[in-house]
């Protein structure tokens, strides 16, 4: 449920794994999102079997001005042999917003520097940061190095 008390101009979309391998990631992401004074929202923020889960996505795709996007999972399930692509969809629909008018900032994140090309050619051109890179946000948004 988002924070009625944050302000919506601090809200900050979470795109990454929900799973237990990705947990100690998944909290630090959290943790440093709140200790910069900003709102994290994820498609578990709130349960409800009734609600169209591409609908809820997009509707805190809308809601947020930030993102922070991890392709670092996209990868081949062991059991099905195919890749999820979750993740790179809400990057597309995030992406895709700043085409309407909107003006949205996103960090996306990868493991390795130029992994992205060989799954999602189409986003060349886009910053995308290795986890080992040191991240800096412009002045108007507090400056984050992991």
């Amino acid at each position: 449920m988002p924070n009625p008390h944050a302000s919506p101009d601090r809200y900050v979309f979470v795109n990454c794994p929900f799973d237990a391998d990705y947990k100690q990631q998944f909290n630090a992401l959290i943790f440093t999102i709140y200790d910069c004074d900003f709102y994290p929202r994820c498609g578990k923020e709130r349960i409800d079997s009734g609600e169209n889960r591409f609908s809820k996505i997009c509707d805190m795709i809308r809601a947020c001005p930030y993102a922070i996007h991890d392709l670092s999972r996209i990868e081949l399930d062991p059991t099905t042999n195919l890749p999820r692509f979750n993740m790179a969809l809400e990057l597309g629909i995030f992406l895709g917003t700043n085409l309407f008018s909107e003006n949205k900032k996103c960090l996306v994140m990868e493991t390795e520097q130029y992994r992205y090309q060989r799954m999602c050619s189409d986003i060349s051109g886009f910053d995308i940061l290795s986890h080992t890179e040191e991240i800096f946000w412009d002045s108007s948004v507090p400056c984050v190095t992991f």
